[in-house]
């Protein structure tokens, strides 16, 4: 019989956060790994996406169900699938249950929990920690969210391996070095202007991105570089846009500071190559995709040192890490970077060969073959 591992997800299609694209491109590797081995199978189930919703690049529909939020629905089949399976994959700590019930009627399977950041990083409740501690393996994204599972729920070291995210191999490729004049013109910019960017979701509640002190930073600068620009990509509630826009109000930015909104995925290489740098100073990152998106595009990338930024930076052999609660030095790190962009731009084949796909598809492969 084939040895069989089913991928239980929260959802990877009908949603474009950093968890789902994590989801479709170990979908994808999964099955091109299953694909090789004539002796394995996948399945894939989905708890809150249509059936309708896959995108077949990533992998194929014969394999995939799902389950349109119908939760009792998904976790009875999840454990019919999952009884006498060599492995079965949680995407989230929020399928735990589905996992353990795995468990309790099939204990020879291996089960295994892919561990993004924050959802993983405060105490659970005994219940749920129990849960956690019947998992196999968990698969943490970083060295910091490794870290702090060992701290917080007292899991061995050698319980929990570092798996790193990686770039989508469907990615659009660079584009030529001349920023898009028709977005220039969107945007009201210059080619002469010097723009930051930030992408990332907007939220009143999950305030700690780092925008603000990036927005301090360009009123320092504003001084010295008059023409500085700072775009932040993304959604954004109406909260925290109005409580932004105060404190651009505040900083007499108008005119330095363009909230683009939604950024569909066909438009990011051309926003990415208006900039001339990525930063993002966040607290809170399991990982952080975009800056090796960023990396991958050709910009710098300036990130903060109290996360799993670290990771995505290679300990900073691969951008600026800095103090993301010190202002200062955010504003002496853009300043770096302007005086000399290109010594902070890296090699692709850098950027590839430590977060390409074809890497982590091994990676991922030896860990669980």
């Amino acid at each position: 019989m084939p040895e069989r591992t089913l991928f239980l997800t929260l959802r990877i299609f009908s949603a474009t956060g950093g968890i789902e694209k994590v989801s479709r491109v170990a979908g994808k590797a999964l099955q091109d790994i299953a694909n090789n081995d004539k002796g394995s199978s996948l399945k894939v189930f989905s708890m809150y996406d249509q059936q309708g919703d896959i995108e077949e690049r990533y992998f194929g529909a014969g394999i995939f169900r799902g389950f349109r939020k119908q939760k009792a629905k998904f976790v009875y089949a999840a454990i019919r699938e999952g009884i006498g399976c060599k492995q079965v994959i949680l995407s989230h700590s929020n399928l735990l249950l589905a996992g353990w019930l795995i468990k309790m009627f099939s204990p020879k399977t291996r089960l295994i929990l892919l561990a993004h950041g924050i959802e993983v990083w405060s105490p659970f409740s005994m219940f749920k920690n129990k849960m956690l501690k019947n998992c196999d393996l968990v698969l943490a994204v970083s060295s910091f969210t490794k870290a702090r599972m060992m701290a917080v729920h007292g899991l061995e070291a050698e319980k929990i391996i570092i798996l790193n995210n990686c770039l989508d191999p469907f990615l659009q490729p660079p584009l030529p070095p001349v920023k898009n004049p028709q977005l220039l013109q969107r945007y009201g910019l210059n080619p002469a202007d010097i723009v930051l960017i930030t992408l990332t979701r907007l939220s009143f509640k999950e305030r700690y991105k780092g925008y603000d002190n990036v927005l301090y930073a360009v009123k320092e600068l504003k001084k010295d570089y008059p023409r500085i620009r700072y775009l932040i990509l993304g959604k954004y509630d109406a909260a925290e846009k109005e409580r932004v826009d105060a404190v651009v109000t505040s900083l007499q930015l108008e005119d330095n500071i363009i909230f683009t909104g939604f950024i569909a995925e066909e438009e990011l290489a051309v926003h990415y190559n208006i900039a001339d740098l990525y930063i993002m100073p966040s607290k809170k990152e399991g990982f952080g995709i975009v800056f090796i998106e960023a990396m991958y595009y050709g910009k710098p990338v300036i990130a903060g040192n109290k996360d799993g930024s670290v990771d995505a930076l290679d300990n900073g052999k691969l951008g600026l890490l800095i103090n993301p609660d010190n202002r200062q030095e955010i504003t002496d790190a853009i300043i770096k970077v302007i005086c000399n962009k290109h010594a902070f731009v890296i090699d692709p084949k850098v950027v590839m060969a430590k977060f390409g796909f074809p890497a982590y598809k091994e990676q991922l492969k030896k860990i669980l073959y």
